[in-house]
């Protein structure tokens, strides 16, 4: 965003002062007009009805993860959050869905991953985890069709459809 704004790369001089103060102001306003994707809320509804463990992997650091969680009441309902700096790596390395999946007990292999990012499937595959693109929310700048998902969903709801017809002993984990 940085770079989009300011025409700033990291190697300029300038960068990680505009980034320090772009993180601040992001952090003040941190869940001002954050709102749930339609169907969301159904969705872990079908999950907890299921009693399924679920998790948030995300690649933001914890210092924004852990208040925009409580703020969505997320952080009593979900079974692990795991931050971008959380592990020494984010994704699309493996290994923050590994240690979700760790957090819950899980093999990675019993778990679905969904997410709205290449990077997010990127990860799944490395993780061994079944891999949801999410074709609505952030999409980054490819199109979802392209990632080499193991599912493509239209809408959050058509995850819940899939709890619903496979409920097995899986854990679903999600970018935040």
């Amino acid at each position: 965003m940085i770079g989009v704004a300011f025409g700033k790369t990291p190697e300029d001089p300038e960068f990680l002062a505009l980034r320090e103060e772009f993180l601040c102001v992001y952090e003040q306003n941190l869940c001002e007009h954050t709102v749930f994707f339609d169907g969301i809320e159904e969705t872990v509804g079908v999950l907890e009805q299921s009693n399924i463990a679920w998790g948030i992997v995300t690649n933001k650091a914890m210092r924004f993860t852990n208040p925009l969680m409580s703020r969505l009441g997320l952080d009593t309902r979900a079974h692990c959050i795991v931050s971008g700096d959380t592990t020494p790596h984010t994704k699309p390395h493996p290994a923050p869905l590994l240690h979700a999946a760790a957090l819950l007990n899980v093999a990675a292999d019993a778990c679905w991953y969904v997410g709205d990012d290449v990077r997010d499937i990127v990860a799944a595959h490395a993780a061994g985890m079944t891999s949801i693109a999410a074709g609505y929310g952030y999409l980054g700048a490819t199109d979802p069709t392209s990632w080499q998902a193991m599912i493509l969903v239209d809408h959050a709801r058509q995850i819940g459809q899939l709890v619903r017809q496979s409920v097995d002993d899986y854990a679903i984990l999600g970018d935040a």
